[in-house]
C-alpha cells in the first residue's frame, strides 16, 4: 500500500516521494559500474532493467524518496524497508556526479528524523559492504554505529561478500 509521503526540503536539496518516472534518471546511477560496484547485483545494462528495479522497490516499500536539488530530476534515492514492527533498514544510491556534496547525508538525516518521529521505529539499520568506505563514512557521520560483521552474507557479482551492520536509535 502506497501512503502519502512528505516532501522534505533541506539546505542542499528537496527530497520528494519517488515515482516510477524517476527510473530513467536512476539509470544514471544503476547503470554506472563504479556506483553499482558494491551493490548486490551488477550495474544495469538497460533502462528497462532500471524501470523494473524501481517498480520493484516501489512495490516492496511505500517509503522511498527521490534525492533532487530542487524537486525536479532524481539524482538518487533513499528507501526504508520495514522488516518487522519498529525496525527498518535504510538504503541509498546516488549518481556519481552528485556524490560528495552533502545531498545524501542531508536526505539521510531528514528521513531518519521522520522514521523515528512519525513511523514509530526504534531501530534503523543499514547493511554496507566492508570495502565501501564512502558508505561507511556516510552512515557513521550521521550517527550510525557499527554493530557487527556478517561473513559471506551476500552472493553478488563480486562473489561472496561480507556485511557491516550499522544501526541508529532515537535520540
Amino acid at each position: 500500500m502506497r501512503r502519502d509521503l512528505p516532501t522534505f526540503t533541506g539546505v542542499r536539496g528537496v527530497y520528494r516521494p519517488l515515482v516510477i518516472a524517476d527510473a530513467e534518471a536512476l539509470f544514471v546511477a544503476h547503470g554506472d559500474e563504479e556506483v553499482h560496484h558494491f551493490w548486490s547485483s551488477p550495474a544495469h545494462r538497460t533502462l528497462e532493467e532500471s524501470r523494473a528495479y524501481t517498480a520493484g522497490t516501489l512495490e516492496m516499500t511505500p517509503y522511498s524518496w527521490a534525492l533532487t536539488r530542487d524537486g525536479g530530476e532524481c539524482l538518487g534515492r533513499i528507501s526504508l524497508f520495514m522488516g518487522r514492527p519498529g525496525v527498518a533498514e535504510v538504503g541509498v544510491i546516488v549518481r556519481r556526479a552528485a556524490q560528495g556534496q552533502g545531498l545524501t547525508g542531508e536526505a539521510l538525516r531528514l528521513v531518519t528524523a521522520y522514521t523515528f518521529a512519525d513511523l514509530g521505529v526504534f531501530r534503523l539499520w543499514a547493511d554496507v559492504d566492508p570495502d565501501n568506505a564512502a558508505s561507511l563514512r556516510l552512515f557513521e557521520r550521521n550517527g550510525f554505529v557499527r554493530e557487527g560483521l556478517l561473513h559471506h552474507n551476500w552472493r553478488t557479482h563480486l562473489g561472496l561478500r561480507d556485511s557491516v551492520i550499522l544501526a541508529r536509535f532515537p535520540d
